[in-house]
């Protein structure tokens, strides 16, 4: 049989938050109803979600999730950081709602996906589709390899304290020894997990080292995205 299809069903603590968070990313509303329950339809080209209103909910505990695969996650991150960049003057990287960064994770067959948290703690989980994966470079450091696992701890497990404790660690020991591609990326998904757990000291800290990194313009091309990123997170503070 042919033409199944699935639609994601998800808690939300109000519909109305919920729709204007979706909007600001590019959703469109196309069914709203309070009674006999509350309950919206967003939709966006090919892709729909569903959200029914619940009388208590804690989006710290949340259990909803989802996954969405599409051709180009960079593409669509780029929209979505768009989207929170003209509402809220900047890209929303913790707390709740938040969102995170294409990253290659181990955990998924080094699919470069992201993660996005709505208000009510529900997490739309997002890859490429399979025949967009490239063969991902092997980490040349042992900085670098250690920051594949953080990624897995921090994204994957939401264990971010697990994530900070492996990365300090490396970071201590054999930071010097990457490449400063591989030392920057690690960098900045720290002062992520910073912000994340609201240590905007430590964030500081880290965008300075960031900052005053010596950099070739060959590495400086290298760490191209790196540094983007920085420059997003500074704006956290």
């Amino acid at each position: 049989m042919s033409g199944e299809f699935t639609i994601p069903l998800l808690p939300c603590r109000s519909i109305d938050e919920t729709s204007e968070f979706y909007r600001m990313l590019g959703f469109r509303r196309t069914h709203r109803q309070t009674r006999p329950n509350p309950y919206i339809v967003m939709a966006r080209d090919d892709w729909e979600v569903h959200f029914f209103g619940v009388d208590v909910l804690d989006p710290e505990t949340s259990y909803g999730t989802c996954l969405v695969f599409v051709p180009d996650t960079g593409a669509l991150w780029d929209e979505f950081a768009a989207g929170m960049r003209e509402v809220h003057g900047k890209v929303l990287v913790s707390g709740i709602p938040r969102v995170t960064r294409p990253r290659k994770r181990a955990n998924t067959g080094n699919r470069a996906g992201f993660s996005l948290t709505d208000p009510s703690g529900n997490i739309i989980r997002i890859f490429p589709t399979q025949e967009d994966i490239a063969e991902p470079e092997a980490p040349q450091s042992k900085l670098g390899r250690t920051l594949v696992k953080a990624i897995v701890l921090g994204e994957a497990k939401g264990d971010t304290a697990q994530a900070i404790k492996v990365l300090d660690s490396t970071l201590a020991r054999s930071g010097d020894e990457a490449p400063k591609n591989e030392l920057l990326d690690a960098l900045v998904y720290r002062t992520e997990l910073a912000l994340r757990e609201a240590d905007n000291a430590k964030a500081a800290a880290l965008l300075k080292q960031i900052n005053e990194t010596n950099l070739s313009e060959e590495e400086q091309e290298a760490a191209a995205s790196a540094l983007a990123t920085a420059r997003d997170l500074e704006q956290q503070l």
